[in-house]
């Protein structure tokens, strides 16, 4: 999830002071992903000191403070150049599949590899807290009431695709588990120990267990 580019957006829409932002990305986010007030400062450092985003420091109107309307606060205002930046990001495609690493994937691969453990029960680890993640958010859509608001929709549709992704990696742990039943019973090689010849810089050294750990 970018932080940054969600921040940014937001701030495309008027300027807004560290605390006040953090309030709007949860509110337009159904508080799913709740941001801590330390990420949204160190994220706003970021896009000033990109100049992203200018800041400066105000008072508080009505609009952004009601109950101390003469506090003074810092307050963060997109420049052009992060409004193009905000439109760049939110009229993107999000290439899910070539960057960044799947953490899950990472862990059940290095299981699959590494002596003395059982991927079966990394797996079943996984499945069973994935189900429970699924039946929490399942409950929750059945007991949904008529969305009133667009906070109510945001939520809905973050709730939504939290139960899609769960759905997926649930088939996904399945497939794996029936990919490791095969290979034993084919009695194809998985792990295998340190590879202990020494590699040449710039490149990894040469593999013999990599083609035969390779699962179908």
């Amino acid at each position: 999830m970018s932080i940054r580019h969600s921040l940014l957006a937001i701030l495309a829409q008027g300027p807004c002071y560290g605390y006040q932002l953090r309030a709007e990305f949860d509110r337009r986010t159904g508080s799913t992903w709740p941001l801590n007030v330390g990420q949204v400062y160190n994220t706003l450092d970021r896009l000033v000191r990109d100049r992203l985003v200018d800041k400066a420091v105000g008072t508080g109107d009505g609009n952004a403070d009601l109950d101390s309307p003469s506090t003074q606060h810092t307050y963060y205002t997109v420049t052009a150049a992060g409004q193009r930046e905000s439109d760049q990001w939110l009229f993107s495609p999000v290439e899910r599949y070539s960057v960044g690493r799947d953490e899950l994937a990472l862990k059940v691969a290095l299981a699959v590899t590494l002596p003395g453990v059982d991927a079966n029960d990394v797996i079943e680890q996984q499945r069973q807290a994935t189900r429970g993640a699924l039946d929490a958010l399942t409950l929750r859509a059945t007991s949904r009431v008529d969305v009133i608001d667009a906070g109510d929709f945001a939520q809905e549709l973050v709730a939504d695709s939290m139960q899609a992704h769960a759905e997926a990696e649930l088939h996904w742990l399945d497939l794996v588990e029936k990919s490791l039943q095969r290979a034993n019973v084919e009695g194809r090689a998985s792990a295998f120990p340190l590879n202990t010849t020494q590699p040449r810089r710039g490149r990894p050294a040469a593999d013999s267990h990599s083609e035969a750990a390779q699962l179908p």
